[in-house]
């Protein structure tokens, strides 16, 4: 199974590098369960490289250019570098073809396991450029792909959970508080389902589903966002 690394490199803005990291940063772990002769290994020690690079590059940015607080500049670089915000950046640069996944990994595809590892090849990728280019090269990728996302997260206040945006929006625009009610329960102790609705007064806005209820509530909270497009 190979993969054209030299069309990711282009779509993700940079050199294609012969012997190059890029490659092995799409290399899941459970590939090589089935496939023990391939010549690289998983992409785990570049992704514990490629966050320490991404977080610092962030944090280096929010301190030059902004004066807030510590605290409101940590919520604002957790927004930016969570794994839900990097898999949507990985998916958005169409990375997920290119990665090398087992048969069982490869069927799971709208899984929150496949956004883990979405998140996780993004993190490796950066310490691939990072190796392969240097600082200046990998900080122009993260500015280019993930800082630029800061404007949306500030304006919108993204970097509140669902939740506390949708208590937010529903008090400022109807003076009404959210309540959250138990739909559904299922499942055995150890693998319990809740299905979640959210409710402003006696209207129903949206349902959530989670193996927690704080879970399913916030997963509610972001489902009635976009239902009423707040």
């Amino acid at each position: 199974m190979e993969k054209d690394i030299k069309t990711l490199a282009k779509s993700l803005g940079i050199k294609y590098k012969a012997d190059g990291h890029l490659e092995q940063a799409v290399v899941h772990r459970s590939y090589l369960n089935e496939h023990p002769s391939f010549p690289l290994s998983h992409n785990e020690r570049l992704e514990f490289l490629g966050d320490a690079v991404l977080e610092l590059v962030v944090t280096e940015y929010l301190y030059n250019n902004y004066e807030n607080e510590e605290g409101e500049l940590t919520t604002w670089r957790s927004s930016l570098v969570n794994g839900e915000s990097l898999a949507d950046i990985a998916h958005e640069l169409a990375l997920e073809p290119y990665l090398y996944l087992s048969k069982g990994e490869e069927k799971d595809a709208n899984s929150k396991a496949r956004r883990t590892i979405l998140a996780d090849a993004m993190e490796a990728v950066i310490g691939a450029i990072y190796l392969d280019f240097g600082w200046d090269v990998s900080k122009e990728f993260i500015l280019r792909t993930v800082v630029v996302k800061l404007k949306e997260i500030i304006e919108k206040r993204l970097y509140l959970d669902p939740k506390s945006r949708f208590q937010e929006a529903a008090q400022s625009r109807m003076s009404t508080t959210p309540s959250y009610k138990v739909i559904e329960e299922s499942g055995p102790d150890h693998q319990k389902k809740f299905r979640i609705g959210v409710y402003l007064g006696k209207e129903f806005v949206a349902e959530g589903e989670g193996t927690s209820k704080q879970e399913a509530q916030i997963s509610a909270a972001d489902n009635g966002l976009k239902a009423k497009e707040w």
